[in-house]
């Protein structure tokens, strides 16, 4: 996933273009799994919060990255959702840790 600004509301292009997938992707997963909820305007332009981004990451580490069903994906989020997201964010973590210390690693 691409990094994302520090923002309140992103646009479906921009979630799109973070994840490297259509937009038709993220209309499709918002339908298909209930943790997904963006905002929608005057106009029904989708507006995902992070909440909605940090959900979206887990989505695509399942079905994408783990390769799970989506029918598999729905009943691994019902579940447990809370500590498939907790270990996410720990390997998202431990990827940024690698990263700085490769940096060091070349420096010396």
């Amino acid at each position: 996933m691409l990094p994302l600004a520090d923002k309140r509301y992103y646009s479906i292009g921009e979630v799109a273009k973070a994840f490297e997938v259509n937009t038709s992707l993220i209309r499709f997963w918002e339908n298909t799994f209930d943790i997904l909820k963006p905002k929608k305007n005057a106009k029904g332009n989708r507006k995902f919060t992070p909440q909605d981004v940090k959900n979206l990451q887990l989505i695509y580490h399942l079905v994408k990255e783990k390769g799970y069903t989506l029918e598999g994906a729905k009943a691994h989020l019902k579940t447990a959702k809370n500590t498939t997201a907790d270990k996410l964010e720990l390997v998202k973590r431990l990827e940024n840790v690698r990263t700085e210390l490769l940096k060091i690693k070349e420096q010396l």
